[in-house]
């Protein structure tokens, strides 16, 4: 009895010591998370999880229960929380309406999660596997100090606002190692995101090794250490099914295409010539960025390899979306191809040389039980862009990346399916400068490199603020917003490796995790980035000890003292720098600034 009294008031003073108030820490925040009385209870020490026999879910079971017993969060604040008379919780119950079904785009992630206070068992029901995932994600958060207690009186339903919710990581410009991506699916579960759009090949490198066609790797990767291997994919595959994450492949094409002429060169026009030669035009370059080259859809070999190619990665990933590219074709490079200078003497057009790409590749991606995904250039683009009566929208999805929401309600205006990635709001690399060696801006006074952007075609840099406050759906009807199925923060790789991999992404697209998940305001419709800042800071915290190396938000004495790093100044965007400051919207007694 003296050691049972000793244990109790052990855990008391763990608990009132490790729990962060209102009430209890979960990221992405819960749709619906109920709390009224905030007690806790020990974990037992003989903890368990019973679910169904499920070959992913068996997994994500084994994994979650050892991280529940080995974990042992420390919140970085620390306020007091009641201790509940109830017993140690012994059991997580886990239920599963059907467990057959497959993880696809669309799949019910819903769950209800019960914690009482006077059960020594919990519940997690969920209609999916997928669901119990991220049911399981949540009970872990629940879960800290050592001896580990847990939170108790709960109720939780929850379910994804958006159903795609991903991350796109290019792996062309610069080489990840395998461990790299699996470290990256695995902080996308943990923040519920469920796609990973791999863009795989670029004009700088095709680091895909394809059996039946393996000189495209051969000589178009930076080297034998820099290759993706079919072991490769399908460890990369089987390990984002464990976690609940889909791997959707991108072959960029027919632009970003460079890489292929190594083992190729015919059907590349304007391969391996300098981006931007002396003399031209912006409008005249032959690539965006240095890294020239598109395939030519008017040689007569362009399609046979086309051919090998996607059925080849049709093989090997069993996804149903495929990614074919289609963005930022330039005109100069194909008007520099002497078989598309021929058509265009004789009044072709080079709309219709992409059109000859499309309607050839396109129902053959629909012939290999695919949907199609397109980058909005292929009907928005100024100068080369198809038809979209070639598109049939059924088997067709547009990601867009320019103009903010207004090519969002282009897109969806035509009757077409979105997925949201726009370059003001969700791109990463953004405002690390740019790339070229001996670019004379960086020799320039420091206001005209200010103006100049730093170098960066797409600054500022996107701060998680930003990405959270986006409203992917801004100024849609409710039919048009239907058609959109989420959004992806991108992290293109022309200044980033596995190096600085986790700090480039993290926390900042967990923001973009929560606003996916459960959205970006409060129940009164307010804006509620200020009150998901020490949320985050928290949620940053616990990704470090579990591996993942999140760069901090703020320093840490700010969560030590609440509200003294928010401002009682709303933004002014006049030209008086000293009336600009850091918030927007009405500002509440704990200095916390909302707006509507």
């Amino acid at each position: 009895m003296a050691r049972a009294i000793i244990f109790f008031i052990s855990l008391s003073r763990l608990c009132l010591l490790s729990l962060q108030s209102d009430p209890i820490n979960v990221w992405p925040k819960p749709r619906i998370f109920s709390w009224p009385k905030p007690e806790a209870t020990s974990l037992a020490a003989e903890f368990k999880i019973q679910a169904p026999m499920q070959t992913q879910l068996s997994s994500a079971v084994d994994r979650y229960l050892k991280l529940i017993k080995s974990e042992h969060h420390h919140h970085l604040v620390r306020p007091s929380i009641n201790i509940s008379s109830s017993p140690p919780l012994q059991t997580l119950s886990i239920s599963v309406d059907n467990i057959s079904v497959p993880l696809t785009h669309g799949v019910n992630e819903s769950y209800s999660l019960t914690i009482t206070s006077d059960e020594n068992t919990a519940y997690l029901v969920a209609s999916t596997v997928w669901g119990a995932m991220r049911g399981l994600e949540t009970f872990s958060q629940l879960v800290w100090g050592n001896p580990s207690c847990v939170a108790v009186g709960i109720y939780v339903w929850d379910e994804p606002l958006f159903s795609h919710r991903g991350l796109l990581l290019d792996t062309s410009r610069n080489y990840y190692e395998v461990d790299d991506i699996l470290r990256t699916i695995s902080a996308m579960s943990a923040n519920k995101l469920n796609v990973f759009h791999w863009h795989i090949t670029d004009s700088h490198s095709f680091p895909l090794l394809l059996p039946s066609d393996p000189n495209l790797a051969a000589k178009g990767s930076y080297g034998e250490d820099y290759l993706y291997t079919p072991s490769d994919v399908k460890k990369i595959i089987e390990y984002g099914l464990d976690y609940g994450v889909r791997v959707v492949p991108e072959i960029d094409t027919p632009g970003h295409s460079g890489s292929w002429a190594g083992a190729h060169p015919e059907i590349v026009s304007c391969a391996n010539k300098f981006w931007w030669p002396a003399g031209t035009k912006w409008e005249d370059r032959l690539a965006s960025e240095p890294g020239t080259g598109q395939l030519n859809p008017l040689h007569p070999k362009t399609f046979g390899v086309m051919i090998n190619v996607l059925e080849n990665v049709a093989s090997i990933f069993p996804e149903n979306f495929f990614h074919s590219g289609g963005d930022e074709i330039l005109p100069a490079c194909w008007k520099s191809d002497s078989l598309i200078q021929s058509f265009l003497s004789t009044g072709g057009t080079l709309s219709e040389v992409l059109e000859k790409f499309i309607n050839f590749v396109f129902p053959f991606i629909v012939a290999l039980d695919k949907t199609a995904i397109y980058w909005e250039d292929v009907i928005l683009d100024n100068e080369i862009k198809v038809d979209p009566s070639y598109l049939y929208p059924e088997y067709t999805i547009f990601q867009s990346w320019k103009n903010g929401t207004e090519s969002t309600k282009k897109i969806v205006q035509a009757g077409y399916r979105v997925i949201v990635s726009s370059s003001d709001y969700y791109y990463l690399d953004c405002g690390h400068g740019g790339f070229l060696g001996n670019d004379s801006l960086y020799d320039q006074p420091p206001e005209i490199q200010k103006a100049a952007g730093g170098g960066s075609w797409c600054s500022p840099f996107k701060t998680w603020q930003t990405v959270y406050n986006y409203d992917i759906t801004e100024g849609l009807t409710e039919e048009e917003k239907e058609l959109v199925l989420g959004g992806e923060v991108a992290l293109w790789s022309e200044q980033a490796d596995g190096t600085v991999l986790d700090a480039r992404l993290w926390p900042r697209t967990s923001a973009m995790a929560e606003a996916l998940w459960s959205g970006n305001r409060d129940e009164t419709g307010k804006k509620r980035y200020a009150e998901a800042t020490d949320r985050l800071n928290e949620w940053r915290h616990r990704m470090v000890n579990r591996g993942i190396g999140a760069e901090p938000i703020q320093p840490l004495w700010c969560l030590q003292n609440p509200g003294m790093c928010n401002t009682v100044h709303a933004y002014n965007s006049g030209d008086d720098e000293e009336n600009v400051t850091l918030s927007t919207g009405s500002v509440d007694s704990k200095g916390f600034a909302d707006s509507s």
